[in-house]
């Protein structure tokens, strides 16, 4: 598979002016859960960008200069093996944010950042991210629960990975996409859906081939076009419904005390 180091931290095309940052901001749930007085105070520090396939936002053992809030597009954290072998270890769509390890002050981040599916997302300065984070309220509250809820699809996907069939794990995969980007259409390769999965491409190319055959999805250069919802939720594994789960209690407010 062959990813672009584009310095796409500093390349991305501003797509939006600032004026137009706030309408944006809805499409992400982190976001759009915040206050009025938040989302205000955000604002103004964050820029809407174009991301493209396979862009890497930021590599392994390097200090995270931004950290992306998606709306359209499906972000990677990768983790490369000494033999130049690679996987995925959790996806981020627009339940969430990358670039975690900036609040938390966990850097450098040893895995990388990699644009999965094209799309658009909002930009902030990761100094700026963790001073807002530092100020409390609702905004840290949401943060710090996506985090969790990060942790816990990553050991989710290590438990698929090593207890199910490609089958499942790919089923899974796909439904997750479909889910953040709102459309039935997917744009990957077998070579790249075998690394997201951590297994050959030649596993892949069965499997597909398999759910096609069966009439559940349709693959034509390198377009997946799910046709039975229904009977990819039935190939998938338990663990779509659990990461599913957690995506849709994210975001919730704290309890107020009366």
């Amino acid at each position: 598979m062959t990813i672009m180091i584009s310095q796409a931290l500093d390349s991305c095309t501003d797509i939006q002016r600032p004026s137009s940052v706030a309408t944006s901001a809805g499409q992400n749930r982190i976001l759009a859960a915040l206050s009025n007085d938040e989302r205000t105070r955000l604002d103004k520090h964050l820029s809407a960008v174009d991301l493209a396939h396979d862009d890497v936002l930021c590599e392994a053992g390097c200090h995270t200069r931004h950290a992306y809030f998606p709306l359209t597009a499906e972000l990677s954290l990768w983790s490369d093996t000494a033999q130049g072998g690679c996987a995925e270890l959790v996806s981020i769509g627009n339940e969430g944010l990358a670039g975690v390890c900036t609040i938390l002050d966990a850097e450098p981040d040893p895995h990388r950042l990699v644009v999965q599916s094209a799309g658009k997302a909002l930009r902030i300065a990761a100094v700026t991210l963790k001073e807002e984070f530092h100020r409390g309220g609702l905004m840290q509250h949401l943060l710090l629960r996506y985090t969790y809820s990060l942790i816990a699809h990553c050991a989710q996907n290590a438990f698929c990975y090593r207890h199910h069939r490609i089958e499942q794990c790919l089923s899974r995969r796909l439904l997750l996409s479909i889910d953040r980007s709102g459309s039935n259409e997917i744009f990957a390769t077998h070579e790249n859906l075998a690394y997201r999965l951590g297994v050959r491409r030649e596993g892949i190319t069965e499997v597909a081939g398999r759910l096609q055959k069966g009439g559940l999805i349709e693959y034509h250069r390198g377009r997946i076009t799910v046709i039975d919802r229904t009977g990819l939720e039935a190939a998938a594994c338990e663990c779509y419904g659990v990461v599913r789960q957690l995506r849709e209690r994210l975001p919730q407010e704290p309890e107020r005390q009366i």
